[in-house]
């Protein structure tokens, strides 16, 4: 807040922190707000000192930075370029690297000219990639050995064009900061601990009323009796010293606590009156009833079996071990092989850890494990570890970075590029006003000094769209009801970009900071959208659509009339209902949905420049889309915050249609017949959907909506997600 108070943040623009060039980049908080720091600056890092010690110089980073400009410190870069061990987690640690082989390739003009760049913040920012060492492999290796196992298979190299979740580090991690759950172990200490201290007090208590719980009056049990009771009364202070994790016992009202409590008055020599005498006879004869005489072959069933519960293993105390097993591997990558790390617990871990042998990885464990998978995308898709569209988006950079990196002639430059590319999508977004860009990968310094060491042939291009292609089908194949996530579209833009013809590609704008405005890739999408939808297609009749107008628009702006854009921005305003003056969040939020439905939000570009088409055909997508509105749209009656739900819902409503509008003739007629019987599987839905499902219907039957998107007098509706008013699709609690 200080800082955009006296300038030295600017928000919305592309350099928010006025010291730092956009190259450099900056710490970002939720919402895109710049902090006006920099990721890659603060502290030094250990890498950092440990470096600064073999070089000899001083602890500091423009010490550092001037050692790796002599012979020495290029040496030590070579090497690392060489060996490939190295982790660039921000871009900036790939700089001096590139700086090393720019020297080594003979370009000592481009190494000066990035030195030069590069020095004003070689003091404040970490240039320096953390180097990773890869004996670690033979310690696994080793130590499967001493375990009787075979060698360790996530030593493997992963398969080209395999990704994974996480890395065995972040894996490794998550296991070993697990702590014991208090409930679970509240959980132990009941069965193992006061379970059977109940079972001494009753048994006690048995000795002196009978099964029938009766305590006659005047009755003075005996010393001994006495003198053992108060035996256990002494040990339940010292046990509720020593296990306080659960309650029940210590509740005066329940059956443990009326036993307790009418001993310590017969301990103390005082005798019972009618009402406790009464109390201690229904405790007596309910716990009884409940479990059976201790003893008895029924109690000790129950007792064997809660007890074989309480001696199992903690989770917490299975995940420190395959933790532990997976330290010794290298951190860095993903795991070929999954299994030798899940396997029951071994006799020499049981030696070493105190485990049972043959004790079971939990599964809360072996998903943390799963994750580090390192497998075909569409294996991990088909298996379930990645389980949405926004976690197939997280994984996508690893694919992208590999293509992008491939244009690179040289191996060790190919890995540098690949690994900045990585390491740059993880970078965040700033808030950006007035269609401002974001920051590239092709802006960075290091990056524009090797560009002219790749090849753009057209068999990298080809390729990069085989990859586009096999990641946008994956995405609708697999979870066709959402939205192509923001980070999936910017990386299948950025696989696009030198394939012809063009193919934009468009993000889903944020409502809250919408201007009015639209790019020139959402008319260029519109376009491809009436080359596809264009004619009479159910898509186009639905929505009201004249592709055959807004292609022409699409035309226009193709061959550089600006007007034609201010023009698409002013339809979506009035097919929204909304004029183009400063609008709500939600008066924004329903121009953009009509930007998303002329343009179908990238499928009709996916499909007619891209060529995906999903393995299980259209109708299928079409089917999934369905199943995907009837769950969010019975999440938004039930659930406390239904806005999303139903914005959701009319998405993947959206998405249905578009995916209808391609399938067969035979093939539509099917799935439309199939939609009411689907909704009426479940009848909540299908009151709620009556409405869209007969607007469908009216349509298909050739009819069209009126103007607010009604028709047959109100009855069948037209369903959109965002609205100024109360949602027709939304239950109103007051009524």
């Amino acid at each position: 807040m200080a800082g955009m108070a006296s300038g030295t943040l600017r928000v919305g623009s592309r350099t928010p922190v006025a010291e730092l060039p956009a190259w450099v980049t900056p710490d970002v908080l939720h919402g895109g707000f710049a902090t006006g720091s920099a990721r890659a600056g603060g502290p030094l890092r250990e890498f950092e000192r440990e470096a600064a010690h073999h070089a000899g110089v001083p602890a500091e980073r423009a010490a550092i930075f001037a050692y790796h400009l002599t012979e020495p410190g290029l040496a030590d870069l070579w090497e690392l370029l060489d060996s490939g061990r190295y982790e660039v987690s921000l871009p900036e640690e790939a700089a001096l690297l590139t700086v090393a082989w720019l020297v080594r390739a003979g370009e000592t003009d481009a190494a000066v000219e990035l030195v030069e760049v590069l020095r004003p913040f070689a003091d404040r920012l970490r240039f320096l990639p953390r180097p990773t060492d890869h004996r670690s492999a033979r310690r696994a290796a080793r130590r499967d050995a001493e375990d009787g196992g075979e060698p360790s298979a996530g030593l493997a190299r992963p398969e080209a064009g395999a990704v994974h979740r996480s890395t065995v580090e972040q894996a490794r991690a998550a296991l070993a900061a697990r702590g014991p759950k208090r409930a679970v172990e509240a959980q132990r200490e009941a069965l193992s601990v006061w379970r059977p201290y109940a079972d001494e007090l009753l048994a006690h208590w048995l000795e002196f009323t009978g099964p029938e719980g009766a305590v006659r009056p005047g009755a003075v049990p005996e010393e001994a009796w006495r003198a053992r009771g108060r035996a256990l009364l002494d040990r339940y202070e010292r046990l509720l010293a020593a296990h306080p994790l659960t309650g029940r016992h210590r509740k005066p009202g329940s059956n443990e606590g009326i036993l307790r409590g009418a001993l310590a008055e017969l301990v103390s020599g005082r005798e019972l009156d009618a009402r406790r005498a009464g109390l201690v006879r229904v405790a007596v004869t309910g716990m009884v009833r409940k479990r059976g005489l201790p003893g008895s072959g029924r109690h000790a069933a129950l007792r064997d079996g809660q007890a074989a519960q309480a001696a199992l293993p903690a989770h917490h105390a299975v995940a420190h071990l395959v933790a532990e097993r997976l330290a010794h591997l290298p951190q860095e990558s993903g795991l070929v092989d999954v299994a030798p790390f899940v396997v029951p617990v071994t006799p020499a871990e049981q030696g070493r850890t105190g485990l049972p042998e043959g004790v079971e990885v939990p599964p809360s464990v072996r998903r943390v494990v799963d994750g580090t998978l390192s497998a075909p995308l569409g294996t991990l898709v088909a298996s379930g570890i990645v389980p949405s569209a926004e976690a197939m988006a997280e994984l996508v950079p690893q694919l992208v970075a590999a293509e992008r990196a491939a244009v690179y002639r040289d191996p060790a430059l190919r890995v540098l590029m690949a690994a900045n590319y990585r390491a740059f999508r993880n970078r965040r977004s700033v808030l950006l006003l007035h269609l401002a860009r974001q920051v590239a990968p092709e802006e960075l310094p290091w990056v524009r000094a090797v560009r002219g060491h790749a090849d753009g042939d057209a068999t990298t291009r080809g390729s990069a769209v085989a990859a586009a292609r096999t990641l946008a089908e994956t995405a609708v194949e697999h979870f066709p009801g959402p939205l192509l996530p923001n980070p999936l579209v910017r990386e299948l833009g950025a696989l696009l970009v030198p394939s012809e013809p063009a193919a934009p590609l468009t993000e889903e704008l944020a409502a809250d900071i919408f201007m009015g405005r639209f790019s020139g890739k959402f008319l260029a999408s519109a376009g491809i959208a009436a080359e596809l939808l264009g004619g009479g297609s159910l898509y186009e009749r639905y929505y009201g659509i004249d592709y055959l107008a807004l292609g022409a628009l699409a035309a226009r702006a193709h061959q550089g009339d600006r007007e034609a854009l201010a023009a698409f921005a002013r339809l979506c305003h009035a097919r929204a209902g909304r004029t183009a003056d400063h609008d709500s969040v939600a008066g924004n939020g329903m121009v953009i949905e009509q930007a998303q439905i002329l343009t179908t939000h990238n499928l009709a570009t996916l499909v007619r420049r891209v060529g995906i088409a999903p393995e299980r055909g259209w109708a299928e997508a079409a089917r999934r889309c369905f199943r995907t509105v009837c769950r969010l749209t019975e999440r938004a009656w039930r659930g406390p915050y239904p806005l999303a739900a139903l914005k959701d819902a009319a998405y993947a409503w959206r998405q249905m249609l578009f995916h209808l509008s391609l399938c067969e003739e035979s093939e539509r007629a099917e799935v439309l017949a199939w939609l009411p019987a689907e909704a009426a599987r479940r009848p909540l839905v299908a009151s709620r959907l009556a409405p869209a499902l007969l607007g469908l219907r009216h349509v298909t039957e050739g009819g069209l909506f009126d103007a607010d998107g009604t028709a047959r007098s109100g009855r069948a509706r037209r369903l959109t997600g965002w609205s100024v008013t109360e949602h027709w699709l939304r239950p109103d609690p007051w009524k």
